[in-house]
């Protein structure tokens, strides 16, 4: 069974929300990899939807993907709104 993301795709995640070269653990790197971790577990959860477990974990992304974006838009909005609009999330 597979856990968490392909290493691939965790790479190419950082490579396109890093601030600098050494970037791994910034906010916007941490909102990115979360939401790939979210969808991903998403989809799984369309095919096994007694899954509880899983589904637990994915609440407890959601909430701390959303404290993450809370901290981002009161420190800093303008990276904020550019992050949601690149991720594709919150309408």
């Amino acid at each position: 069974m597979s856990r968490g993301l392909d290493p691939e795709v965790k790479k190419n995640v950082i490579e396109e929300f890093k601030i600098n070269d050494k970037d791994t653990g910034s906010v916007e790197v941490q909102v990115a990899l979360l939401t790939a971790r979210i969808r991903h577990l998403t989809e799984h959860l369309k095919t096994h939807p007694k899954d509880f477990h899983s589904r637990r974990g994915l609440m407890k992304m959601v909430g701390k993907r959303r404290k993450m974006l809370k901290y981002l838009k009161k420190e800093r909005p303008e990276v904020y709104k550019e992050l949601i609009s690149k991720l594709g999330i919150r309408g």
